[in-house]
């Protein structure tokens, strides 16, 4: 056996026990890689704040407050929002109730013959009444919470592992990137130098494309729920856009809210439907041709490929790796570019 071949034996070895490794360590990666993945984005902003003589530990901290803030802000345009349109929901029981005996019932009696009786006031009670001791099925809940309370509390761990590991992570970064490229062998450091610089081009490149994305629905969610009619067109359009990053939250979400909206607005059911030809259609748009148009030929990859690569991610790895599939597809892109280019002045493709 060749230097070369036991060489390349030994990079294989290191490659499968790396990958059992990960595989047996799965369970608690996720904190890590969503801290590893949030410090890579706002590392260009703590670097930006250092050049400027600010401490980089402080800069760390100024970064991290202002995406908290930023949280933060989803969440007071949501809760509100949430509250607000339940309580008007329950207003409007007793209406939907009236509408269902007025223009229901009629159809319902022609169509089967039946004299059905209705007694409105004992529906709105209660509906009411039900509603008024929802409560109570918080107690019935909790011995299920109860039962299940270590899965909880290790959600809320690895929650709250996040901040401290991006912190470290962020703190850290150029001392950590300094020992990985000490660690790389001399013969092959500069080529491996040149991928790397290449990958961080290309996930620059999607970060910004999925930040065109992120605009442009918000956009379109805004403006077509305006054209609709509905009264919360402006924040629920701009929560549905922004969550776009994770796939099908931003819809899921806005859906909801949305939903809710139409129902205690709108007195006509095909207005609720039309709600939801809005964000099924934008989904579709964004899925289909969105995302592959902004972020897809912004790191180079087709369209199909980017549609393909959604759709093997997710059902390899599930809701992590719809996350994950557009930076992993840009990674692989870089590594087959530099396979082919190897391949084509290899002596296997030029042998005649």
């Amino acid at each position: 056996m060749t230097l070369s071949r036991f060489t390349a034996l030994q990079w294989l070895s290191f490659a499968v026990v790396f990958a059992v490794l990960m595989y047996l360590l799965s369970p608690i990666l996720t904190p890590f890689v969503a801290a590893g993945i949030l410090a890579y984005i706002c590392n260009p902003l703590v670097q930006r704040l250092s050049a400027c003589k600010v401490p980089r530990a402080l800069a760390v901290v100024l970064v991290m407050g202002g995406l908290l803030l930023l949280f933060a802000s989803l969440l007071l345009i949501v809760l509100p929002l949430l509250e607000k349109e339940v309580s008007l929901l329950v207003a409007r029981l007793p209406d939907w109730v009236e509408v269902v005996r007025i223009r229901l019932m009629p159809k319902l009696q022609q169509w089967f013959g039946a004299d059905l009786q209705w007694d409105s006031e004992s529906v709105k009670n209660m509906l009411l009444s039900h509603w008024q001791s929802a409560g109570g099925v918080l107690g019935k809940l909790l011995p299920l919470l109860s039962s299940s309370g270590g899965a909880i509390i290790g959600a809320l761990v690895d929650l709250l592992l996040i901040p401290v590991a991006m912190f470290y992570l962020l703190r850290d970064w150029n001392t950590w990137l300094a020992r990985v490229d000490d660690l790389i062998p001399r013969h092959f450091h500069d080529k491996v130098k040149e991928i790397t610089i290449e990958v961080d081009r290309v996930l620059a490149e999607f970060l910004r494309g999925q930040i065109s994305v992120m605009l442009l629905m918000s956009v379109y969610y805004v403006m077509v729920l305006w054209l609709v009619g509905l009264q919360f067109a402006l924040p629920i359009g701009i929560v549905a856009g922004m969550l776009v990053f994770v796939p099908y939250l931003g819809m899921i979400i806005g859906l909801m809210l949305a939903t809710l909206a139409a129902v205690m607005q709108f007195t006509e059911f095909s207005n609720v439907v039309l709600v939801w030809v809005v964000f099924v259609a934008g989904q579709l748009i964004e899925g289909m041709a969105i995302t592959p148009w902004l972020v897809g030929e912004r790191v180079g990859l087709h369209p199909l490929a980017v549609i393909f690569a959604l759709l093997a991610f997710g059902q390899l790895f599930g809701f992590f790796g719809l996350l994950l599939a557009l930076p992993l597809s840009a990674i692989l892109l870089v590594a087959l570019r530099y396979a082919k280019t190897w391949y084509l002045l290899s002596a296997m493709y030029r042998k005649p």
